[in-house]
């Protein structure tokens, strides 16, 4: 089984590297950092780089897809080139799933029209202009797609798709493994907990405005 991350410039590093630790766990399976051209890939902050082994022409067949997020994925919403390889690959996917806004990206190949789906909640509303069924959720499942909310939802994908193809109790050991039980020191992880005017800030200054 071959899982293909794709990588284009400025991605979120987690929305990669949590399924990486997770998902990329499956037994006999080979994961695989993709992108258009081979090299380092730098993260949204630039401090940080992956390394792109693969092109996409190199992997054209992938069985698991994963599409993090990130500030690069606005740009990307016209490369023909990525949207493109993402329709060919689903075409004979076993699975594809994203990360944050990667699901804008599946959206934008016409991937995910009339099938619920989640993004970070920043861009949310943005899926229904795809004609997907946006939802709230941290992790959605519709058919053989699998998206998640914001950046650190990686890892509860990578889970859920992990107990769907090995197995409740392989899941379970790569959490425990992992050491995955989060006990964040503040509850403010969705806009619906977190303090009113850090939501209000955080949208004034998205790029993801209705109009």
């Amino acid at each position: 089984m071959q899982i293909a991350i794709v990588l284009f410039d400025r991605f979120t590093a987690l929305d990669a590297v949590g399924p990486y630790e997770t998902l990329g766990r499956l037994p006999d399976a080979e994961t695989v950092f993709v992108a258009e051209h081979t090299g380092p890939v730098r993260t949204d902050t630039g401090n940080l780089a992956l390394t792109a082994d693969r092109t996409l022409a190199d992997a054209p067949a992938p069985d698991i897809v994963v599409v993090p997020g990130g500030p690069g994925q606005s740009p990307q919403m016209e490369n023909e080139t990525l949207l493109d390889w993402l329709r060919a690959a689903d075409a004979t996917s076993t699975w594809t799933t994203s990360v944050c806004t990667g699901s804008l990206l599946l959206a934008a190949a016409g991937l995910l029209a009339g099938r619920r789906a989640t993004s970070h909640w920043l861009a949310l509303d943005f899926l229904g202009q795809y004609g997907a069924e946006p939802t709230g959720e941290r992790v959605v499942t519709d058919g053989k797609y699998v998206t998640a909310a914001g950046v650190s939802s990686g890892i509860d994908m990578g889970l859920t798709l992990l107990g769907r193809i090995a197995g409740d109790e392989h899941a379970q050991a790569v959490q425990l493994l992992t050491e995955y039980d989060p006990q964040p020191p503040y509850d403010a992880g969705s806009p619906a907990k977190a303090p009113a005017h850090l939501v209000e800030e955080f949208r004034g200054r998205s790029r993801f405005i209705l109009t």
